[in-house]
């Protein structure tokens, strides 16, 4: 441990030893340690305590408070720690640095409910955010985020503005195609629609687009894993047996593709009873665990059965934004992880992602 004496001179902060402090930070949402780069400013406050600011590469505001008590803890002071973030990559597509498909091999399994709460929990940690939802055949962003019944707006008559949900970007072929009416579309159909709504819309600066694929492994998910410039893909499922299988077909098509896979997420993983608090494992136990060994890739998290967030999706409003709720922290652990996998791969293990035309 490091003394007072150790930490401050007469006149400043001595920074290697918080420097060294924050390198041994470790985290389950964390992907990465804590790079001297990431120091914006260390000021020193009074002579027991000091504030640390820092510029992270990816979203994950919320972690700050938990890095404070290890630093405090650590160098015996109290540390206060604030954090801004300013990913540092290069946009890939548009103005948009990252685009993070959020796919399922079968439906029923809570993609879409995953993928904008996801979305939302990246935009509490701190980043730009936008949401497309790419299900061409049973859009459900617009109900989600509450915007049924809205028309889309341009201004230019060339590019659709997006609309904004509490501050997410959200864009969906269900604002083109009244919510009563049967989408009968082929599959290249289907796949340009997609494709134009991805271009033809002004997204702005974003740091994250999260896209709502469809669900399943056939022709529309294999252009649209092509043909969109995606830095990875979450892939989300039950623990059945059989939704399991299904997102193996998944992992497998993404393979393919060179679409890293940044992590299942078990969603519906178990119940918690309202009597006696223990977790009941309705669909099985351990099957995302298996396949996420089986493939080397992470559990993000483990999304409880809960009636929590289906109350909030039927209003419209996500449980992501319920700051004080379990499952919201459940989402938001999430999300940093996949920041930060998303920061690791372009930094330290740089995956190219292949494009093709066909």
């Amino acid at each position: 441990m490091f003394g007072l004496s150790k930490l401050f001179s007469a006149k400043s902060v001595q920074k290697q030893p918080i420097i060294s402090a924050l390198a041994a930070y470790r985290s389950a949402a964390f992907a990465v340690g804590i790079e001297q780069d990431f120091i914006a400013d260390i000021t020193q406050n009074t002579d027991k305590s000091i504030t640390v600011k820092l510029n992270l590469p990816f979203a994950a505001q919320s972690e700050m408070p938990h890095v404070a008590q290890f630093l405090t803890e650590r160098l015996k002071i109290d540390v206060n720690v604030t954090a801004s973030v300013h990913l540092k990559e290069a946009a890939k597509f548009k103005a948009i640095k990252h685009i993070v498909l959020v796919a399922s091999g079968k439906g029923g399994v809570g993609k879409s409910t995953t993928a904008v709460n996801l979305a939302g929990s990246l935009k509490n940690e701190g980043a730009k955010v936008g949401i497309l939802d790419a299900d061409i055949y049973g859009p459900s962003i617009p109900m989600l985020l509450g915007l049924v019944g809205s028309e889309p707006v341009t201004k230019d008559n060339k590019q659709l503005q997006p609309f904004d949900a509490n501050g997410i970007k959200a864009q969906s072929i269900g604002f083109l195609v009244p919510s009563d009416d049967a989408t009968v579309w082929r599959g290249p159909m289907a796949s340009g629609a997609l494709s134009q709504l991805l271009n033809e819309t002004d997204w702005g600066e974003l740091d994250y687009l999260i896209v709502d694929m469809p669900p399943g492994t056939g022709d529309i998910q294999l252009t649209m894993s092509q043909k969109v410039p995606a830095s990875g893909t979450v892939i989300v499922t039950t623990p059945q047996d059989l939704a399991l299988a299904d997102a193996q077909k998944g992992i497998a098509m993404f393979n393919k593709v060179n679409v890293p896979v940044l992590g299942l997420i078990e969603n519906m993983s178990h119940y918690i009873c309202e009597h006696c608090g223990e977790a009941n494992h309705v669909f099985g136990k351990d099957g995302a665990q298996k396949l996420a060994l089986k493939h080397g890739v992470p559990v993000l998290s483990h999304i409880p059965l809960a009636i929590d967030i289906r109350e909030s999706s039927e209003q419209g409003k996500l449980i992501a934004d319920d700051t004080d709720a379990v499952i919201s922290k459940t989402y938001s652990a999430a999300a940093r992880l996949v920041a930060s996998t998303l920061y690791y791969q372009q930094h330290h293990n740089a995956i190219d992602v292949v494009i093709t035309e066909d």
